[in-house]
């Protein structure tokens, strides 16, 4: 029975096989390699990646697809919705010290899988998604860029970033009304050591009216904090790269 794409799971399902190769190519997955793929769907990514390593854990939320995932005698199905999932324990329970992690994830929370992720960053060893092109553009934007803001910095402190291939609507079924790409994320060896939950304030903070120049925003931010140190206000929180941010957030941190 043909499996109608469910709209409030956000489903488009992969159908395009030259770009289910590519996809299978970037990500260049080993026997053995401890992979998690998060909405295997159909199972047009799936089958490839697990004719390579072997055996793969899928984490599925709709409940008729993981029935039919689960007759696949290489699959682990973990019925759950991702941002319930607890990757670390997840690797503990595959014997695994990192996971490799895959998918092409629902549009509509991409960024709350993302930042869920981030919690779990430690038992990550790489990571590639299938998103919509214009989030990935935020996810790898460099500072001074209309598309650099708070996902750009909150990733980029923790991971080095690539759009490694584009992926036109018409390559799935039903196509989305969006472009889609696909990103790598490899966490870095060792990252920057900051108060996650501060960067993030500081960031908002930062970015909430970006179009004003931070002495509007942050700078009476910052007063409250107490803070004294020199940071030129004049300047919109795009152009300020990711390691200031992480810096300022050291110094605050370290005075508390």
């Amino acid at each position: 029975m043909k499996h109608q794409a469910r709209k409030r799971f956000g489903q488009h399902f992969l159908s395009d096989g030259g770009i289910i190769d590519a996809i299978v190519r970037e990500i260049d997955p080993r026997p053995g390699d401890p992979m998690v793929e998060i909405g295997p769907g159909l199972a047009a990514l799936t089958q490839p990646l697990v004719e390579r390593l072997g055996r793969l854990t899928v984490i599925e939320l709709d409940r008729d697809l993981a029935v039919r995932l689960r007759k696949h005698p290489q699959l682990d199905v973990v019925e759950s919705d991702v941002l319930k999932v607890d990757f670390t324990a997840l690797a503990a329970r595959m014997n695994a010290p990192k996971l490799r992690v895959v998918g092409n994830l629902p549009y509509n929370i991409s960024s709350p899988i993302l930042f869920h992720l981030l919690e779990h960053v430690d038992v990550v060893q790489d990571q590639h998604f299938m998103l919509q092109k214009e989030v990935i553009d935020r996810m790898v934007a460099a500072p001074a860029t209309s598309d650099y803001g708070r996902l750009s910095v909150m990733l980029q402190w923790r991971y080095a970033m690539e759009n490694v291939l584009f992926v036109p609507p018409a390559s799935f079924d039903p196509p989305p009304r969006v472009d889609s790409a696909v990103v790598r994320m490899v966490p870095h060896a060792a990252p920057a050591d900051v108060d996650e939950a501060l960067l993030s304030q500081l960031v908002q903070v930062a970015f909430s009216q970006r179009r004003k120049m931070l002495r509007n925003t942050l700078g009476k931010w910052l007063e409250e904090k107490g803070f004294t140190g020199e940071i030129d206000l004049q300047r919109r929180a795009e152009e300020v790269p990711v390691e200031e941010y992480v810096a300022l957030t050291q110094i605050l941190s370290s005075r508390a």
